[in-house]
């Protein structure tokens, strides 16, 4: 995937460039810092000396000697005054110019630790978002993998509203599948009683009835004639077919749709190219995630692969949540499946 989360030790990830969390004298420290000089050698200090330091918010690249990694970048990053003397500001530019000095080199992966969230006292939770968005806006412009290695608990990232919102759901959702059906039936909304609907008329080739009563408050009692052929071709399809289907209708590009999904063009390519590709759930949900589909939506494209969403899935619950919310950002999707242990939405084999 394009960009991913992971738990490691970032002198261990396998990739064309690791990023250093330096001092401004680029001499070794501790740390990230400390671990990735002890990791790489003296040839790596030897070289350091060599490049005058540097300052905040810019980069440097050298050698990686004796790490997995071809290339280090170091970068120096802010030490947090309490937001108010432009740290924001110097953390991005640390992210945008490692990843341009990555790209400069030829670099087609690269690894960051959280950046200025260690000696340096920058918030973790902050750090991360800040992290997140650099890489995210940089993605938008150039086919790049990039790992964001945090080691140890994320814990941290429970302070945000959103991480309790998401766990609300997921306990609420929990509660009522132990409820008797007929309470069941009374604590869901409208909107999910019409979408039982709207399932109903698909399996009777009623897909075209379904967005027209996503939010609708009673169930149809009247509809026109339906497209019958086009129905029938809609229900022979398979993802592939679904998908491509949809790309056009939202009239997107293909670069736009696998970049909103986080799914790497190499992988895109093979489920247009191949009409029998069968995808992973979670490479299934990115796509319902970049096409920004409803529930019903989801659902279908879900079962042109095989799946179905359950509420006894952790995973799934988070999603339905995500998309009923309307939140499409796939980037802080994946900081919530993150926290709670789940696969990415993208998801391929990180770099270890």
């Amino acid at each position: 995937m394009p960009f991913e989360i992971v738990r490691n030790d970032i002198t261990r990830m396998k990739v064309d460039a690791i990023v250093n969390a330096a001092n401004r004298s680029l001499l070794g420290g501790g740390g990230v810092d400390g671990a990735i000089h002890r990791a790489a050698g003296p040839g790596l200090l030897e070289e350091c000396r060599t490049l005058g330091g540097c300052e905040t918010g810019q980069a440097k690249i050298t050698r990686g000697y004796r790490l997995s990694a071809k290339y280090v970048i170091h970068t120096v990053g802010p030490i947090w005054h309490g937001g108010g003397y432009n740290e924001r500001a110097l953390l991005t530019a640390c992210y945008r110019n490692s990843l341009a000095l990555a790209v400069e080199n030829g670099c087609g992966s690269v690894a960051f630790p959280l950046i200025s969230a260690g000696a340096y006292g920058y918030p973790k939770a902050e750090a991360m978002d800040v992290a997140v968005e650099a890489i995210a806006r940089f993605l938008e412009e150039h086919d790049l993998t990039v790992y964001l290695v945090v080691f140890g608990d994320a814990a941290f990232l429970e302070g945000k509203k959103l991480f309790r919102d998401v766990r609300a759901y997921i306990d609420d959702v929990y509660a009522e599948t132990c409820l008797p059906k007929g309470v069941e039936h009374a604590r869901r909304t409208l909107w999910e009683w019409d979408e039982s609907a709207a399932l109903q008329m698909d399996q009777a080739f009623g897909e075209a009835w379904a967005d027209a009563y996503a939010d609708a408050s009673q169930a149809p009692t009247s509809a026109a004639q339906p497209d019958w052929d086009n129905l029938l071709r809609q229900a022979d399809e398979g993802f592939s077919e679904a998908l491509m289907r949809l790309i056009d209708e939202r009239g997107m590009t293909d670069a736009q749709c696998y970049k909103r999904a986080n799914v790497d063009r190499k992988l895109f390519s093979k489920i247009r190219s191949n009409p029998a590709y069968r995808p992973s759930k979670p490479t299934v949900f990115a796509f319902a995630v970049a096409l920004e589909l409803t529930l019903p939506q989801t659902k279908r494209l879900l079962g042109k692969a095989g799946f179905a969403l359950s509420h006894s899935s952790k995973f799934d619950i988070i999603l339905e949540y995500f998309i009923k919310s309307g939140n499409y950002n796939v980037f802080e999707i994946n900081e919530v499946l993150f926290r709670f242990d789940m696969p990415l939405l993208g998801s391929g084999t990180a770099a270890v």
